[in-house]
């Protein structure tokens, strides 16, 4: 059934940004009509058991619901062309209402809390009923089928917000197995379950807030890119003749499908620069077919084959090294003078660095003192954007 909904409503779309809106919409709208008749349905039980643990996870559904129209919406906004005031496209609007989703969770999460409460300090009988329990029983099912089904769409387009709302449908399915739970306890003891374990739900719902809201804002604050892709694309780039070296790999994220980056190229100052301009363009035109990424690289010459120069970058390489494991340099220069000799290069730091830049360039700098007193250094420290 999964299978066919999703080959019914997607099989036969090229465009990669039609495809994503498409599944948006689908994932969205099953998920509307499924989350209205399980608000329904647990309705009908949470009336026929007076469970106000019931009447909660209804309400949950009804969220549920809710998210899934914002969704559709997203997904229809995000599919946008560029335009003038929008250049890099509409793409992180997916994100924006991911967000406004978890708002809708957040409140819904108080108020299921708060009348939970409300019913341990004044708990009120409840009446099992075994068409409830099937009911409840049904819904699970339901979820479990909404879950998997969201799962594959999401894989399909690799979509942070389709993978949520499965990851949100399996935490309905534990919150409503706990409010079967209670139902079922309230047979035997008069305990205040029913308001315990609306808590409980309330806790779910929660905790499925704060994924959705750390998956939507990471990109929308900017996050690096995975390491597997940095790895790919800097193999990508070093397997051209001519590139010696890659450094300052930056990624920009715009929104699901809408990627941008840049790369500087380390190549030798001796090589042809029409050569080498040319054999740019045809590894940024290989980066967008390869990676649907459009790719800017600068060109770095620097100095090869000349021993003195080598060997400085050698010597300067292992003081570094002596220091951190971690620690990079690149754009390595040397200059002459009468009275000194300037090794000029930039030191790359992973965040949240250990020494502050100052300390960084002092330890250096002893370092290459003691080689000779002669060598001055002109450090630049920046951080890793990977």
């Amino acid at each position: 059934m999964i299978r066919l909904l999703i080959k019914l409503f997607t099989d036969g779309e090229a465009d990669t940004a039609r495809l994503r809106t498409r599944c948006g919409v689908l994932s969205g709208s099953v998920g509307i009509v499924l989350n209205i008749l399980l608000f329904i349905l647990k309705m009908i039980a949470g009336s026929m058991t007076g469970s106000i643990a019931v009447k909660a996870d209804a309400f949950n559904n009804l969220s549920d619901a809710a998210a899934s129209f914002v969704n559709v919406f997203g997904f229809k906004l995000a599919g946008r062309p560029a335009d003038d005031e929008h250049p890099f496209g509409h793409g992180r609007l997916e994100y924006i209402c991911a967000m406004i989703v978890t708002f809708l969770i957040f409140f819904m999460g108080y108020e299921l809390a708060s009348s939970s409460f409300f019913k341990i300090v004044n708990p009120e009988p409840v009446t099992f009923s075994l068409p409830s329990a099937a009911i409840l029983a049904a819904t699970i099912l339901g979820k479990l089928w909404l879950a998997l089904f969201n799962r594959r769409l999401g894989k399909k387009i690799d979509s942070p917000a389709i993978s949520a709302a499965a990851a949100d449908s399996v935490g309905d399915m534990a919150a409503t197995a706990a409010t079967l739970v209670s139902l079922i306890l309230s047979r035997y003891t008069e305990l205040p379950l029913d308001g315990v374990f609306g808590l409980g739900v309330a806790v779910f719902i929660f905790v499925a807030g704060v994924k959705i809201f750390k998956s939507a804002s990471s990109p929308l604050l900017g996050q690096p890119p995975q390491k597997e892709t940095v790895e790919k694309l800097q193999n990508k780039i070093l397997a051209y003749d001519g590139i010696i070296g890659v450094h300052d790999l930056m990624v920009h994220n715009y929104g699901p499908g809408q990627l941008f980056g840049s790369a500087h190229a380390e190549v030798p100052s001796t090589g042809n620069i029409m050569e080498m301009h040319d054999t740019i363009d045809l590894i940024e035109q290989e980066i967008k077919r390869e990676f649907g990424m459009m790719f800017v690289i600068h060109l770095d010459p620097i100095t090869v084959d000349d021993e003195h120069i080598d060997g400085l970058r050698e010597k300067t390489l292992e003081i570094i090294r002596s220091i951190d494991e971690e620690l990079l340099i690149h754009d390595f220069r040397v200059v002459e003078g009468v009275t000194h000799t300037n090794l000029i290069f930039d030191l790359v730091t992973p965040h949240k660095y250990k020494y502050k830049p100052s300390e960084l360039v002092r330890m250096v700098e002893d370092g290459l003192a003691g080689l000779d007193k002669t060598y001055y250094a002109v450090i630049t420290v920046e951080e890793s954007y990977v």
